[in-house]
């Protein structure tokens, strides 16, 4: 009787495991979608397009995107900081990648208004962009090139 008891019971633990993984996995790219619609409610992605000409020095978005001196922008919205696989990053970038964080708005906004306060030691030379709607406006533009957009 123990033993079909503990069998039981390990049944039932796999199986817990197993929904709660799909459920967090699922929990988490709602949580992305979510965010990419607020990104779109929250600014202009039209004027976000213009913005973003102050960004294409060191970083492309799109099809094609490739690494210039600053990582590919795609897919960025509520992504695991530092995840573009094979980039380089600063040694802040890299501590901020080790904590788990995510490109959050409120994230994405602080990196926006001031690079160099937001990660210790970026590479990044970009001085930020004073202006709230403008923030708001990149940060639509860029929540039109995650994959949880076009869901």
């Amino acid at each position: 009787m123990k033993l079909v008891t503990y069998a039981l019971a390990g049944a039932f633990m796999l199986a817990s495991t197993a929904a709660f993984a799909e459920s967090h996995a699922a929990e988490e790219e709602n949580t992305q979608l979510m965010m990419v619609e607020a990104a779109l409610a929250g600014g202009d992605a039209a004027a976000g397009e213009k913005v973003f000409k102050k960004c294409k020095a060191c970083h492309m978005i799109g099809e094609g995107a490739k690494t210039r001196t600053g990582p590919p922008l795609n897919d960025m919205v509520g992504a695991e900081m530092g995840a573009y696989e094979g980039f380089k990053y600063s040694k802040g970038m890299v501590a901020l990648s080790d904590e788990g964080l995510v490109w959050t708005i409120d994230n994405l906004d602080a990196l926006f208004l001031k690079p160099r306060d937001f990660i210790a030691k970026t590479k990044m030379s970009f001085a930020g962009l004073k202006n709230e709607d403008d923030r708001a406006n990149l940060i639509a533009y860029l929540a039109t090139f995650t994959t949880a957009a076009d869901d």
